[in-house]
């Protein structure tokens, strides 16, 4: 698909900025283009009936009773309000006229736009084994789901997880952290496969074991076996059954792009977009978890799902609309927390042909810095975020440190970066 280079953004009091999604992408976008000087009619929808809150809280801290819903929000209600900004909740986009320039929710009347932005996010992928439609298998992409598996997960007494991604790890520590026996089906030879490298792979395998989480690597699910509708056993490939009846599903995510695919603007992969977050069509744009961007980090274009990058997408977005347009950094990072053990990456290993170590994996902090070439190209961490801090600025300023001075702990590799 075709990026325009040049589309010349609406900003004008009379023009109408619509923003579709009401997750962080979505709510970073309308506050970037107040910020950057929209002075016309802004509108966001989101398909949710709440106001855009914290997700990542969801899989650990709500879980585990820590977080209330009320200190869930991004914004205050004074937010929308004093932005002028018109929350519309309740509404799911379900159709996209680029000729009339109208998006339309359901059976409501079509709302013009002079500028859009997509920023749907992306859904749980669905098992497709016997037995995933049994009451008791369950996704967490949202806070409804978070709800009831909050409420399911006090009344389980045996749970399983399919996939060692984030989802599933997190849920997992929250899970056994509750006294829940837990299980990890992961179809894969490690955990985390396909974001961080095998040290921290194997890092967190021993945290969950050592925690008493039953972790199966190399083992998918065949089937789901219940009774009376509900789960109460899992086969897996391994021919061993295990007794379950809570199911939480945590095999990744597809983009929400239906809409926006039906007239042509993306491929099932994501909506394609360019340094600036535009489309192919004049005057739309994309930012979070439903895009596809070129990232120099990764030799072919990205879908990146983390809040990071949703919201650098959102910023840019909305500064593009302004007619402000500043380029997404496009520098990816993660996290999660998993019992005691905080989890970071900046960039991406993928591609590197050498990792040094830094602090001690038995002492449970440790760093992995990650280079090409002799050039750093991405860090990750258990429990050292000063060395989070450090790798984000050298990347940002395109440094690096040698190798050895990487593996070297009594090396200070602030020496190395400018004066700030």
């Amino acid at each position: 698909m075709p990026v325009l280079a040049g589309a010349v953004a609406p900003r004008g009091a009379s023009h109408h900025l619509v923003v579709v999604g009401g997750s962080y992408a979505g709510l970073q976008a309308v506050a970037s283009a107040r910020e950057s000087g929209f002075g016309g009619r802004v509108t966001l929808i989101t398909a949710e009936d709440h106001p855009p809150y914290q997700r990542p809280p969801l899989s650990k801290a709500y879980l585990l009773g820590k977080v209330a819903e009320d200190a869930l929000p991004l914004r205050a209600e004074s937010f929308y309000r004093d932005a002028a900004i018109d929350l519309v909740t309740g509404c799911r986009v379900s159709h996209l006229d680029p000729v009339r320039r109208t998006i339309t929710c359901g059976q409501d009347r079509p709302m013009p736009f002079d500028a859009l932005v997509i920023a749907c996010g992306a859904r749980a992928r669905r098992l497709a084994v016997p037995g995933a439609e049994l009451d008791g298998v369950v996704v967490l992409r949202d806070l409804a789901d978070a709800r009831a598996l909050r409420e399911r997960l006090t009344a389980a007494t045996s749970v399983l997880i399919v996939g060692g991604g984030y989802i599933g790890l997190e849920v997992a520590a929250s899970a056994a952290s509750l006294g829940k026996p837990v299980v990890v089906l992961e179809a894969g030879p490690r955990l985390l496969a396909r974001a961080v490298p095998p040290q921290i792979s194997d890092h967190l395998v021993r945290l969950h074991r050592r925690r008493g989480v039953t972790i199966r690597l190399g083992t998918g699910l065949d089937r789901l076996d219940g009774e009376g509708g509900r789960v109460v056993r899992a086969m897996g490939s391994d021919g061993a059954r295990y007794p379950c009846d809570l199911v939480v599903v945590g095999v990744g995510a597809v983009p929400n792009v239906d809409f926006a695919q039906a007239c042509g603007l993306a491929t099932p992969a994501g909506i394609a977009i360019d340094a600036f977050c535009r489309t192919g069509m004049e005057g739309v744009y994309a930012a979070g978890d439903c895009t596809v961007q070129p990232n120099a980090f990764a030799d072919s274009p990205l879908r990146l799902e983390c809040v990071q990058n949703a919201m650098d997408q959102g910023r840019s977005a909305g500064a593009a609309v302004a007619g402000r347009p500043e380029p997404c950094p496009g520098i990816p990072r993660f996290w999660s927390d998993q019992f005691d053990a905080k989890l970071q990456s900046v960039g991406l290993s993928a591609g590197s042909d050498l990792s040094v170590s830094r602090g001690s994996s038995e002492e449970g902090r440790f760093s992995l810095f990650h280079f090409r070439q002799g050039h750093l190209r991405a860090v990750d961490s258990v429990n050292r975020p000063g060395d989070q801090i450090i790798g984000r600025r050298f990347l940002a300023a395109g440094l690096s440190p040698t190798p050895d001075q990487a593996r070297d702990p009594a090396f200070d590799l602030r020496t190395l970066l400018p004066v700030s």
